[in-house]
């Protein structure tokens, strides 16, 4: 019942910048937290950026400086502002929400690619 969707992948040149959303829906869904993760095919799922409702925030080394995670708690919502894109930022990138209200849930988006060209 509950999804989280996500929009604003594409392809974009290198030093290009793109803004990623992903919105909870469905439910009675609360964010305690939520992170943004990425998967190159046969690679594992790293995690790129987290932030809680409280504002705590987290960033893989490789992105520091050029991404920017935030939330709107009152939407249910996490962006991710990527700056300053590069090749290597290649990636399908995906969401993820955690709730623990009235109970522990943890889902996670469909995904969305992020190409960037040299």
């Amino acid at each position: 019942q509950v999804q989280l969707v996500e929009s604003g992948g594409g392809l974009v040149q290198a030093g290009g910048s793109l803004r990623l959303s992903c919105a909870a829906s469905g439910g009675t869904f609360r964010a305690n937290a939520m992170a943004w993760y990425r998967q190159i095919p046969g690679k594992q799922r790293e995690l790129v950026a987290s932030i809680t409702s409280g504002g705590t925030i987290y960033y893989t080394d490789s992105v520091k400086g050029r991404f920017t995670v935030s939330m709107d708690n009152a939407k249910n919502t996490v962006y991710l502002q990527m700056n300053r894109l590069k090749p290597e930022d290649t990636a399908v990138y995906y969401c993820w929400g955690y709730d623990d209200t009235p109970y522990a849930t943890a889902i996670w988006g469909q995904g969305t690619q992020v190409t960037v060209s040299s």
